[in-house]
Parts: structure tokens; C-alpha cells; sequence
């Protein structure tokens, strides 16, 4: 009987049962398609990296849901590279290092360092999405959050952000309004698919942390997650968002940004964001935090 190695992770939690779970299986190179299909069934969590091979500075591996394969996975990345220098697989030389990632339809570069904790610091780079005017069924929109027309911030449009995933996004006028949410996590299925969409990303300007600058729900049924407690790649695009509608200072080149998530799912989660600008214009975008290890073992097959 073949086994091998896997942990299971929190990502942007800097304790035990927050953010969002991600599975690492490591040496997973002889394991084929349908095998891992299976086992990120079998595990259950949202997203599971398998390690096909890497080197001091590249590593090859695939994201898998519970459902489908993943192009990326900001929240797996984290736990994944964490995990990776924690077991001394990956070692951090230099204040800064970078790691290339390597997916089966996609590349991607990862920036790692320890923060004033000595955790480990992981952020991910990600291309900016591309917007366009989201879908005009807002009444359908409205009844899949169990929402009145009120709840939607008058100053802000929605619209479809287009990135690693295809979120639809959504800016409501405050806490209330996000505590409101009923969903209908059936109908969202049926109005994403609908939609062209795969998350719907609802955020609001009013935070329960002053050091955070917005409050983030994201409701993910189209890809295998009701709701994420806390999404890397949404979080980079809600960023996007915010630079493109003038949200954020642009006095300086640099513009950190801290999100609140999973509060609502009792996983709280710290996500980090950072923009480079040049010329007004997004140059780099990252988004990252830190992960916690819950528990570690073998798969057998």
C-alpha cells in the first residue's frame, strides 16, 4: 500500500480555526488524475495543493476543490509554501526570497519572508483582473442574498472582475447590510452559471477592526465552497477594484490594504494586499498573510 505525507493548514489566520483550510500532499508526483479527484473529495477542504516536484526555488504541483481542478488558489498557496518551509523542503536564504510556481494552466511567482512574529510570510502574485459592468439581473441578484435594494452602496457600481476566477462584485452600504445576507447558496449555482460567474464578492467600507480597511464576504457555490472564510484571489480583485474607483490614497507608489473575512463563519482571517502603481496604473499586485498548521499524516492508496 503506497502513502504519502500530507498536512492540513489554516490560511491568513495566525491561530488555529481561522481562515480558510487548504490540504498539502507532498511526493505526489505518481499520483494520477482520478487518484486526486478522490482524495480532495475524501479530505474535504476547500482547496488541496499536490506536490508533484521542486527545486530551491520552483515548484511544480496542481490545486484541486472538492469539485473541479483550480487554475490557482490564493489561500492553498499560502498553506502550501508554509508548510514547505516549515518542513525545511523550501529554505528562506535571504530576508526576501521568491518562489516560481509552476500549475498545469498557469505560473505564477510567490515572494516569502518572516515577519515581526517569525512567522512565515507568503504573498502571492496575481495578475490585476480585468472589469466590465456586471450582469443586470440585480432583482435576481437581491433575492439570492436575501437583500432589499437599500443594502447596495449608492456610490459604488457592481461589476465582474475577470482574474484567475470570475467574480462578481458586489459593495453594500455597510455592516448591517453584510449581516443581512440570507443566501440562497442553490440559486447562486444557478445565477452564476447563468452569469458567467464563479464567486459572488460582497464587501463593505465598515470593519469590525480599525487596522482593516474593508469587510469581505465571499460566496463561492459554483466552485465547491458556500462560502469562503477568507480568498486570496478575491481579495486581489476587490483591491483592484478599490484602486480603480479612486478608494485608496494613490499618494504614494506602494498602497497596503487589510481585509477582514470569516467573522460571519467564525473563522476570522487577516488577508494583506499590496499595489504597486506606476503611472497611476497597477504595475504589481500581491496578496498573502500566514497559516497555521492543524494536522499532519499520511493518505494511503
Amino acid at each position: 500500500m503506497k502513502h504519502f505525507p500530507f498536512a492540513l493548514y489554516d490560511a491568513f489566520s495566525a491561530t488555529a480555526f481561522g481562515g480558510s483550510q487548504a490540504a498539502v500532499i507532498t511526493n505526489a508526483g505518481s499520483i494520477d488524475s482520478t487518484q486526486r479527484h478522490k482524495i480532495a473529495r475524501e479530505l474535504g477542504m476547500p482547496a488541496t495543493a499536490f506536490v508533484d516536484d521542486h527545486g530551491e526555488d520552483w515548484i511544480k504541483l496542481q490545486f484541486m476543490s472538492t469539485v473541479m481542478d483550480l487554475t490557482m488558489c490564493g489561500h492553498g498557496t499560502i498553506c502550501l509554501l508554509t508548510h514547505m518551509l516549515e518542513t525545511k523542503m523550501l529554505k528562506l536564504e535571504k530576508m526576501v526570497s521568491e518562489v516560481k510556481l509552476q500549475l498545469p494552466k498557469s505560473a505564477a511567482t510567490v515572494s516569502l519572508s518572516e515577519n515581526d512574529s517569525g512567522r512565515f510570510q507568503v504573498m502571492l502574485d496575481i495578475k490585476a483582473p480585468k472589469f466590465e459592468p456586471a450582469p443586470l439581473h440585480i432583482g435576481g441578484l437581491l433575492k439570492i442574498l436575501g437583500l432589499d435594494a437599500d443594502a447596495l452602496a449608492d456610490d459604488l457600481p457592481l461589476e465582474t472582475a475577470r482574474g484567475d476566477f470570475i467574480h462578481l462584485v458586489v459593495p453594500l452600504s455597510g455592516l448591517e447590510a453584510i449581516r443581512a445576507i440570507k443566501p440562497d447558496f442553490n440559486g447562486m449555482v444557478e445565477y452564476c452559471r447563468a452569469n458567467g460567474l464563479e464567486t459572488i464578492a460582497v464587501f463593505c467600507s465598515e470593519v469590525e477592526d480599525i487596522n482593516n480597511r474593508i469587510h469581505v464576504r465571499d460566496f463561492c457555490p459554483a466552485v465547491g465552497v458556500s462560502e469562503s472564510a477568507a480568498a486570496g484571489t478575491t481579495n486581489a480583485a476587490l483591491t483592484s477594484y478599490l484602486v480603480r474607483h479612486g478608494q485608496l490614497p494613490t499618494d504614494s507608489d506602494v498602497i497596503r490594504l487589510n481585509a477582514e473575512q470569516g467573522l460571519e463563519l467564525g473563522r476570522p482571517s487577516s488577508i494583506q494586499s499590496i499595489v504597486t502603481l506606476a503611472e497611476g496604473q497597477i504595475s504589481r499586485l500581491q496578496v498573502g498573510g500566514v497559516a497555521t498548521r492543524i494536522l499532519d499524516g499520511h493518505v494511503y492508496l
